[in-house]
Parts: C-alpha cells; structure tokens; sequence
C-alpha cells in the first residue's frame, strides 16, 4: 500500500517539474524572442554569445579549479590540478602547462592540446585537424585526470565522512544522544529511514541498503547545493556521474535480488505459457530501463535548473531597462528559491527510487 502510494506521489510530482521545467524554457525563450531584434540593434549581440559560452563553460567539467576571472586582464584565480594520460605510457603533469586551453603541452617529446574541455594529441603548433562536420579527428589518449568534478565529489566524500563520523561519535559519548552536528543529521537519518527504507524494503531486510541509501540522499543532495555557488561546480548536471550513481543501484539491485524477483521476470506465475513467452523480454528490458531513467532523470532537472537560473541571471545584462532587470532579478530570486527545493528533491526521489528497486527485488512470494 504504502509503494503504491509512494509511486503515484513521485508520478504526480514528476508531471508536474515537468510541467513547471516547461513553463520557465517557454518564458525564457519568448522572452529572448521579443527583445532579440532590440538588442542586436543596441549592438548587444556579442554580449549574447558572451552568456552562451558563459553557460556553456559552467555546464562543463574543467581540468583546473578556476574561483573567478578577471576578463579586462585576462586573468584567473584558483589553482590547477593533475593531468593524468596514458599515450603509450602514463603521462603525468600540471593543468597549468594548457594556460586554460591557450598554450600547448609538452610533455616527453609528445604535444597535447585542450580543446572543448577535451584533451587531444597535436603538434608544436597546436593544429586542431577537422572532418566534414567540423568535428575534431586528431588522437586521444586515454584520460584519467583529476577535473574539478572529482575533486567536488572527493570533497564532498571527505565531508560526509566527517559529518557521520562525528555523529557516531556523539552517539557513543552521550548514550545515544547527538550533539552538535548531529543534531540536525539526526533528524535526516530517521526520515530516510522511515519514511523511504522501512516503507518500500521492509522491517526485515532495510538495514543492509541503509547505509547505500543514507549516501547517495545525502552525496546527491549536497553536491546539488555546491551546484548552485559561483563556483562552477555541475557535478550531478554530468551524465558521467549520474550514470556511475545509477549503475550501483542497478548492481544492488540485481546481485541481492531473490528467486521470486526472478521468477517474475522470465517466468510470470499465474501467466499462460505463450504470455510468459511474450511477456519475458519485456520484464527483462524493464530491469535495463529503471536504472536509465533514474540516470537521465537526476541529470536532465539539474542540467536544465542551471541553464534555465543563468539564461535569467544573463537577461538582466541584456535587458538593460527599469523593466527588464528587475523583472530577471526577480524572477531569478524566485528561482534560486525554488533550486533548493529542487537540490533536495532530487536526491529524495533517487533515494526513494533506489530503495524501491531494493525493495522489489526483495519481495517475497505471495500464495
């Protein structure tokens, strides 16, 4: 009952981000649509691009850590951060050698180049060669590097390992009291325990996904707030990340399923025999089909809240009117807002997901 119930709510809720995801890209659009002639007029045309490469960049991953530029003098501040290639052996050396894709590497006789955010093999000179649809065909070697989403997520992973730390710690000092931090984690554990792992797994088997579950709530969750700083950070808007997120749900999932689980897939009881045959394919393409839109939904609303907040925050450099403005500051107050919910919601409904799948996976036989 309580799955169920808790499906219809996440479909509900589903129509209606979308619904609301929608509304705002109708907004913007309409909005850039009635005042684009204006604003080429006004010779603001540069400045629109200027935003598209702007938006463009903070979607994605770098391989230095860059806090904040200065454009009049062509200036960054942050810090680089290890480049690791395998081009016939390992090579390794220091973000900084690109000078933000400007200059090119040279490393053991052999030249790299960073273009686009991707790392190619070319010469002294730097020639980028291009096919016919202008796509770029000089080698790639293998990349390992450090970017700057990795070291969000190893950030992020050392933060919670303080956090939970710290809790236990509280716990075994104060007699299952917390202090401190605690406090406020408490609170948070409890909800995912009892109103996402008892409800959908049950009593009797939750408590070897908790920890899995308490993770990705709380790994998804505050990765989605780094994402709304200045800082640049789109760690759950790469589709790199939400794919490795969904994948150990769909190992969890499989690798502890039961025999009922199973038995439902390829061979349905209370089914005739030709409807199983019809019916296993397609339960087998199911088990595929969860995981995927579990990756695709976390990384479409992140990748889209972002683009949607910075397309407004970009219209009040176009709109540069009493009007205009202060109706984009406005609506991109609201909206900023609104990605809070949002940062947390996401990781609830992949939390609530996940435990879900899990709790599928165990359900036992009804006769």
């Amino acid at each position: 009952m309580h799955r169920n119930l808790g499906t219809e709510i996440l479909r509900v809720m589903q129509k209606r981000t979308v619904v609301r995801i929608l509304l705002i890209f109708t907004l913007v659009f309409t909005a850039s649509n009635l005042f684009a002639k204006e604003t080429e007029k006004e010779g603001k045309g540069d400045l629109k691009t200027e935003i598209k490469e702007f938006i463009d960049h903070h979607l994605q991953d770098s391989h230095d850590f860059t806090l904040f530029s200065d454009k009049a003098t062509n200036k960054h501040y942050g810090f680089p951060l290890p480049v690791i290639l395998w081009d016939g052996g390992l090579k390794v050396f220091s973000s900084s050698k690109f000078h933000h894709g400007e200059t090119v590497a040279e490393v053991d006789g052999n030249y790299y180049k960073l273009y686009h955010g991707k790392v190619y093999k070319t010469d002294a000179d730097g020639t980028i060669n291009y096919d016919e649809d202008h796509h770029a065909t000089n080698a790639k070697p293998l990349n390992f590097s450090i970017t700057k989403n990795v070291v969000s997520m190893l950030l992020v992973s050392l933060l919670m390992f303080f956090m939970f730390r710290g809790l236990a710690k509280s716990y075994k000092k104060n007699n299952g009291i917390p202090t401190g931090l605690g406090r406020f984690l408490e609170p948070l554990v409890i909800f995912v325990r009892d109103e996402i792992a008892i409800p959908n797994i049950g009593e009797k088997k939750y408590k070897k996904y908790m920890s899995f579950l308490l993770t990705i709530f709380f790994f998804i969750w505050i990765l989605n707030l780094l994402g709304m700083t200045p800082l640049g950070v789109n760690v759950t808007g790469n589709i790199a990340v939400t794919f490795g997120l969904a994948l150990l749900t769909f190992l969890i999932t499989n690798f502890t399923a039961n025999k009922n689980y199973w038995g439902h897939i390829f061979w349905m009881p209370g089914v005739p025999t030709f409807m199983k045959i019809v019916l296993a394919p397609i339960e087998l393409l199911g088990v595929f089909i969860k995981p995927f839109s579990l990756m695709i939904r976390l990384y479409a609303n992140m990748t889209a809240g972002h683009v949607v907040l910075m397309s407004i925050v970009g219209m009040m450099f176009l709109f540069k009117s009493w009007l205009g403005s202060p109706l984009s500051f406005g609506l991109a107050f609201a909206l900023s807002i609104l990605e809070l919910l949002v940062a947390a919601l996401q990781a609830y409904i992949f939390t609530m997901l996940s435990a879900l799948y899990f709790g599928m996976a165990n359900e036992e036989a009804h006769h």
